[in-house]
């Protein structure tokens, strides 16, 4: 059987950070508001583009795998927040990275979106028509939100996070997954003005409506991820305890650590970077994993178990063994432009129209 083994790995986070605190200067909240009920501490604000985020955080992984660009067979770029709908994000990627005979194509199955994507590359890997993939996880969440609404505005960051997969011979990579969605309770967490349903010329054509049912969200995510995790583990004939790593979803920290109960794991067994970075969406799995590796929490033949979440209401679990490399083969020296603006200065034209559009709503 022919295997997708993980070989590289990369990440992009833009240097900009907004804090609970910097929060609290804009709406009514606290970084003791909001810690208790997320996990979130701070959160990253993009200065450039979804495409840039993801582009680097490719050229990172490839420099792991020891890789050039005209190796890759195919670009998968997960997001829910393209810079443009019509090309595709992923081509500007391949543009960017060299990457000229590569299928490309973007995948939205928001935060669940990593995992949705890794299993296509895997299986595309397996059935012998392509042998090098490029797989990353990219979000600009924070174009999306209305900064007068502390419910959703504390919650969502930006980043990006890839990861490079090689057919192989020996078992590795991705063994297991379960995919899902429960589109029945899809309007729960639902940006309805983005896309071609948004009116044109609307008064308000700056604002963005972010419906987001907490206490159902965690119910239903809770659920989701603990159903799909005892899928692939059964499906692998794999014991909880032989999990080394859990790797989830970094949506609220609250969540993580029911889905670590209902697995009977001990929270040393769970990488939780959240507190830094808050919801990438379908970065933060590769963020997670990356950081991982750095933290020197992964090991050779090791088994890591990832879940998410997302909009939809899609749903997954992954089961991966990881191979007998931990450690990159290269490295990227390359950097974002520099950003002269904080994080509040960054928002700040978005924060002022949607204080307005709220105003003039009331």
């Amino acid at each position: 059987m022919k295997y997708a083994n993980i070989t590289g790995w990369g990440k992009c986070l833009p240097p900009s950070v907004l804090t609970n605190d910097d929060l609290s200067t804009i709406m009514e909240t606290s970084d003791e508001w909001i810690y208790p009920r997320t996990g979130i501490k701070a959160r990253r604000v993009s200065h450039v583009s979804t495409t840039t985020l993801a582009t680097l955080a490719g050229r990172r992984a490839l420099a792991c795998a020891g890789l050039d660009a005209s190796d890759l067979d195919g670009i998968i770029l997960a997001t829910a927040t393209p810079g443009t709908l019509v090309p595709n994000c992923a081509s500007a990627v391949q543009q960017a990275l060299g990457a000229h005979k590569a299928a490309v194509f973007d995948l939205n199955a928001a935060c669940t979106g990593f995992v949705y994507a890794l299993s296509v590359a895997t299986s595309l890997v397996q059935t012998g028509m392509m042998s090098k993939v490029l797989v990353i996880g990219a979000e600009r969440l924070t174009q999306l939100l209305d900064w007068a609404k502390r419910d959703t505005a504390v919650l969502f960051g930006d980043g990006a996070g890839a990861v490079v997969i090689e057919a192989s011979g020996l078992e590795s990579g991705l063994i297991a997954n379960k995919l899902g969605c429960d589109s029945e309770a899809r309007e729960i967490l639902h940006v309805p003005n983005f896309g071609t349903d948004r009116v044109r010329f609307a008064d308000i054509d700056g604002l963005f409506t972010f419906n987001f049912e907490g206490q159902e969200i965690f119910k239903r995510a809770v659920r989701g991820m603990g159903e799909a995790t005892g899928a692939v583990l059964a499906q692998a004939g794999i014991a909880p305890e032989q999990v080394d790593l859990i790797v989830p979803h970094q949506a609220n920290v609250r969540i993580i650590e029911t889905l670590a109960k209902r697995m009977h794991a001990d929270m040393d067994k769970v990488m939780v970077n959240i507190e830094q970075y808050g919801n990438t969406s379908a970065a933060t799995v590769p963020i997670a994993l990356c950081e991982a590796l750095e933290q020197g929490r992964v090991k050779p033949n090791s088994y890591l178990l990832s879940a998410a979440f997302g909009a939809g209401l899609t749903w997954g679990a992954a089961l991966i063994k990881w191979g007998d490399r931990v450690t990159p083969l290269g490295h990227c020296d390359e950097e974002l432009p520099a950003c002269e603006q904080s994080a509040l200065e960054l928002i700040a034209h978005a924060v002022q129209g949607c204080q307005q559009a709220r105003t003039a709503e009331a």
